[in-house]
C-alpha cells in the first residue's frame, strides 16, 4: 500500500500537466436561457489556503501532505494570484465533496474533470448545480439515464410537462447523492469564468489522484463510475490497490458522445448495477436527488423560466 509520502513523489513537486481533452469532455456546458434564473454568487473570495483549513478530518491526512509540497504551496498561491489579478474563480466551496463525504463512507466515486465555468453554476461537486439553476446538457443525460435504468422511462429530449398552473424548475444539485456516500470529484477543483480547463495545468491532479487513491486503498470496496476518456485514465490508480473495487466504464455524458459507442452512456445501466453492488455489501444509494421539481407560478414569475 503506498504511503502518504509516496503519493507525492518528485512528479507532484513538478506540477500536473493537464491531459488532453476529449471532444466529448470539453464540450462548454454553460449556456443559459436568454433570461435565466437569479444565479447564486458562486466566486471564491477568500485565500485557497483558508479553504484547505476547513478540510474535514477524515481527509486531512491526504490534503495536508499535498499542502506540505512544494506543489502543494505553488497551487495556494498560483490561485490566490489569479484572485488578486482580477480573475473570476470558481466555486466558493472548493472542497464540498469532501466536507458533505467523509473517506470513510464512500462508496460511489463519480470522477468529473473541472468545475462549471459559467456564473452561478459551480458548487463543488462533479456534474452538481445549485438547485433551481439551469440543468447543463451533461447533467440532464445523467438524469435521463437514471430514470432510463431505474424507472423505465424513455431516453427522449422530451421533458414531462408540469401540473397545470405550475412551472417545472430544475433541481441539479447532488448533495443528497454526496449525503449518501458519492464522491462527486473533479480532478481540478477550481476554474476560471468563462475558460475551461484554466486551472488543470496548476497541481490539481496530484491531490485528486491522491484522494482517489485514498478511497482505493480502503479495505472497504467502493463503486468507481469512469464516463469517458479522462475519467478512465485513473482506472490503473484504481486497480493498483489491489482492493476488490468495482470499476465501470463508459462514453462520457455529454451530447458529443453519450448515444455514441463503444459503450453509450445512455443505456449504460450503471446507477442500477451499482446498486446491485451495494446490496452485496450493506448499502443502496438513493438516486432519485435531482428529479425536475414543480414550483409555485409565482416563484417562476420571480426567478424567469428555467431549461
Amino acid at each position: 500500500m503506498a504511503t502518504q509520502h509516496d503519493l507525492f513523489g518528485a512528479e507532484a513537486t513538478a506540477g500536473t500537466d493537464a491531459a488532453p481533452l476529449s471532444p466529448a469532455a470539453s464540450r462548454p456546458e454553460t449556456s443559459l436561457p436568454t433570461t435565466s434564473p437569479k444565479l447564486p454568487d458562486n466566486r471564491l473570495r477568500e485565500s485557497l489556503a483558508l479553504q484547505f483549513d476547513r478540510v474535514p478530518a477524515s481527509w486531512r491526512a491526504v490534503t495536508d501532505a499535498f499542502r506540505a509540497t512544494q506543489a502543494g504551496q505553488a497551487l495556494v498561491r498560483a490561485v490566490d494570484e489569479r484572485r488578486a489579478a482580477g480573475a473570476v474563480v470558481y466555486p466558493d466551496d472548493v472542497f464540498r465533496a469532501l466536507r458533505l463525504t467523509p473517506l470513510d463512507a464512500v462508496r460511489v466515486v463519480i470522477l468529473g474533470q473541472d468545475p462549471y465555468h459559467g456564473p452561478g453554476q459551480a458548487e463543488g461537486l462533479a456534474f452538481s448545480v445549485p438547485a433551481g439553476v439551469p440543468l447543463p446538457p451533461s447533467l440532464r443525460n445523467i438524469f435521463k439515464e437514471r430514470d432510463r435504468d431505474l424507472r423505465g422511462a424513455p431516453a427522449t429530449d422530451e421533458a414531462a410537462p408540469a401540473p397545470r398552473g405550475r412551472a417545472a424548475r430544475p433541481e441539479g444539485s447532488l448533495r443528497a447523492w454526496a449525503r449518501q456516500g458519492v464522491l462527486l470529484l473533479n480532478t481540478s477543483l477550481t476554474v476560471e469564468d468563462g475558460q475551461a480547463g484554466s486551472h488543470a495545468g496548476l497541481g490539481w491532479e496530484a491531490l485528486t489522484d491522491a484522494l482517489i487513491a485514498a478511497v482505493a486503498q480502503r479495505a472497504e470496496p467502493a463503486v468507481f463510475l469512469l464516463w469517458g476518456a479522462h475519467a478512465q485514465r485513473k482506472r490503473e490508480l484504481i486497480q493498483s490497490s489491489g482492493a476488490g473495487h468495482w470499476i465501470l466504464e463508459s462514453n462520457h455524458p455529454s451530447p458529443l458522445s453519450a448515444t455514441r459507442g463503444p459503450v453509450p452512456f445512455i443505456g449504460c445501466g450503471h446507477f442500477s448495477v451499482a446498486n446491485a453492488f451495494g446490496r452485496a455489501h450493506g448499502w443502496t444509494i438513493d438516486w432519485s436527488a435531482g428529479s425536475a421539481e414543480a414550483e409555485p407560478e409565482d416563484v417562476h414569475r420571480r426567478d424567469g423560466p428555467s431549461a
